[in-house]
């Protein structure tokens, strides 16, 4: 608890921000999503009046400290590369498709690189098993490491797990100059 009237007054004044904050943040995070969602969509009559909208609500969040300038610059700079990215393109329905996808990072939670092995043929998919399944047995098939010469184990004690040394307690002996 504060103890003098200025502490007090700072816990007023700063839960004042933090809600203030709060609310300019969540803005700032619904215009970008709805920039987003409408460039993934491909409505592109309404994007530049949302772009210009997401661009001004970064700015303001930047120019009042709530957020960095450079983290609003990032995020200036990410949605503008997207929206030039998925405007200029052409070709068919499927190409569209595919740039949106890279365009917007693909799904959440997956890399690339699993979105690709998604959508690899199916022979390409049997093939890879086959090869998990050999790596598979081959580190199940493989010898623990030898201990190192002179350090045989204790009769009658178990092995300890990684680090068990460290939270027992220091290892280290007492100097002699005591």
């Amino acid at each position: 608890m504060a103890n003098s009237r200025s502490a007090r007054k700072r816990i007023r004044s700063s839960e004042r921000k933090r809600v203030r904050n709060r609310l300019v943040r969540s803005a700032v995070r619904t215009r970008i999503s709805r920039v987003r969602r409408s460039l993934v969509s491909g409505q592109l009559t309404s994007i530049d009046e949302e772009l210009r909208a997401a661009v001004k609500a970064l700015d303001k969040a930047a120019e009042k400290g709530i957020l960095h300038r450079n983290n609003a610059a990032r995020r200036k700079s990410r949605i503008m590369a997207m929206a030039a990215k998925l405007t200029l393109m052409s070709g068919s329905e499927a190409e569209k498709a595919v740039t949106r996808a890279a365009a917007t990072g693909g799904a959440k939670g997956r890399s690339t690189k699993v979105a690709a092995a998604a959508k690899a043929t199916p022979a390409a998919k049997s093939a890879g098993a086959k090869r998990a399944a050999a790596t598979k047995t081959t580190a199940t098939a493989t010898k623990a490491p030898a201990a190192k010469p002179g350090t045989a184990a204790k009769p009658g004690t178990a092995a300890k797990p990684a680090g068990a040394a460290k939270r027992a307690g220091s290892t280290r002996r007492p100097s002699s100059d005591q």
